[in-house]
């Protein structure tokens, strides 16, 4: 059974969601076929998620039974929503029972809180070894899914949960939504060994999130860079948290600032900080740092998991051999999915990328083997000739000035976005001392807040839209 969940013993408990379900692995395996039989397989189902018992019931059991889920916010705009069911036409939409009003489709199914619905769409080929579909997490307003092949989410769950030591003992806390790579794989590594996984749709802010992972006794959390950014500013270290053992992080790239932060605070609490790194198009993680060298490597992602590798390449594509090197990262693994779709057409196409993925980060690599993301190749300006690099220019200012940051522009000039009018002409003299550039090529802008999407990253073309005009 997909995730080895029949391989648990039945009463262990798999599922707690903040609605008060609570689910065993016994019951979990009987409902992943209860919900599987209900659908063809080799169709394809929108899932509208959210991190709800009924959600993941869906996802499970459509896999298991050899459909292919395409999972998506259930917040998400009605417009895209249109446009992606008359590009992809799926035969099923798995969504929140107050949401289906938004459709005119046959209800043939529900279950915590989660209706199945036919949409009469004709069920067309699928490649034989398509298993799931994500959309990418700077692909919002696109119609761009990652194509995930049969095998990619258990080797990830597998390899991950071996890195980072997770047994049955653990508890997870599961805030990122599902539909994004990493809160899926926070769920899937622990299933893999048998943990329970606490899913909450609370927010990191509210009273109701701390109330419950301190009732149900959460063992270890994940979080993006702006998760940890609100707990900063929540004072999280101030907390009586005793049941947390395991603070991990990944979804980008944290300041050295915070990234130091965290290992201090888990040196000083006994607890463990693990710095992490992926991408969609890899099953999540792919990377990960020890604890234990948190404190002497501030900012690594650390090496690759277990049966990946990591390496460099030149602009050439060449393979940088040496120990000590600076490239584009690129990663060989199981976990590697099959490419992309931008249409129903695609997603009768074979692996394309063949096991190995190119991100298009920049990394470079130190006399121990770890690796450290320094920016991303597109995320460059030339600004009179010089370049200038756009991850840079924020990581400095947020440093120097402990405020959120994003940074865009062109190489006729750069827009800063802040969100404190007192640090704007501070912030223009800083980054042009830093880049020993004309003030003028800076422009400043103040705003309510930095844009995001669901998955915390940074939306600079809608800031730009926003805020320039």
């Amino acid at each position: 059974m997909f995730l080895n969940i029949d391989k648990q013993k039945s009463d262990l408990p798999a599922m707690v969601d903040n609605d008060g379900n609570r689910v065993t692995y016994g019951e979990l395996a009987e409902l992943m076929n209860t919900v599987g039989m209900q659908v063809s397989p080799r169709s394809l189902i929108f899932q509208l998620c959210r991190n709800t018992v009924g959600s993941m019931i869906g996802y499970l059991g459509f896999i298991e039974h050899g459909a292919v889920p395409v999972t998506l916010n259930s917040g998400i705009d009605a417009g895209l929503l249109s446009d992606l069911l008359e590009i992809y036409t799926p035969a099923y939409i798995w969504a929140p029972a107050e949401e289906v009003k938004r459709f005119g489709y046959e209800k043939i199914y529900e279950n915590f809180g989660y209706m199945l619905l036919k949409t009469g769409n004709e069920i067309y080929p699928l490649n034989d070894k398509l298993e799931l579909c994500m959309t990418t997490s700077g692909s919002t307003g696109s119609p761009k899914l990652v194509r995930y092949k049969k095998g990619n989410l258990e080797a990830n769950a597998k390899n991950v949960a071996a890195a980072f030591g997770w047994t049955q003992k653990e508890r997870a806390i599961c805030d990122l939504g599902m539909q994004y790579t990493m809160g899926l794989n926070v769920i899937n590594t622990h299933l893999y060994v048998g943990a329970t996984v606490l899913l909450t749709t609370y927010n990191l802010t509210s009273g109701d999130f701390w109330d419950y992972i301190k009732k149900e006794r959460g063992t270890n959390f994940t979080g993006v860079p702006f998760s940890y950014d609100i707990l900063s500013r929540l004072h999280f270290e101030r907390m009586e948290l005793p049941d947390i053992q395991t603070l991990s992080q990944g979804g980008g790239k944290l300041t050295d600032a915070r990234f130091l932060q965290l290992a201090e605070y888990a040196q000083k609490s006994g607890k463990r900080f693990i710095a992490s790194f992926g991408t969609t198009e890899t099953s999540a993680r792919m990377a990960y740092l020890p604890s234990e060298l948190a404190l002497t490597k501030t900012g690594s992602i650390g090496r690759a998991i277990p049966e990946g590798e990591l390496f460099l390449v030149d602009e050439n594509g060449n393979v940088l051999n040496d120990p000590v090197a600076e490239g584009e990262m690129c990663y060989r693994g199981p976990n590697v999915t099959m490419g992309y779709a931008v249409c129903k057409d695609d997603l009768s196409k074979g692996d394309v990328f063949g096991g190995e993925y190119h991100t298009g980060d920049l990394a470079r690599r130190d006399e121990d083997g770890c690796y450290f993301v320094t920016g991303r190749m597109s995320r460059f300006l030339k600004l009179l000739s010089y370049r200038v690099s756009l991850d840079q220019s924020e990581r400095l200012i947020g440093q120097e000035f402990d405020l959120e940051c994003a940074c865009s522009g062109t190489d006729q000039g750069m827009n800063i976005y802040i969100t404190d009018e007192a640090k704007k002409s501070e912030v223009v003299e800083f980054i042009a001392s830093k880049t020993k550039l004309y003030k003028s090529l800076f422009k400043v802008y103040v705003v309510p807040q930095i844009l995001r999407n669901d998955s915390g990253k940074i939306q600079y073309k809608v800031m730009d839209q926003t805020y320039t005009g």
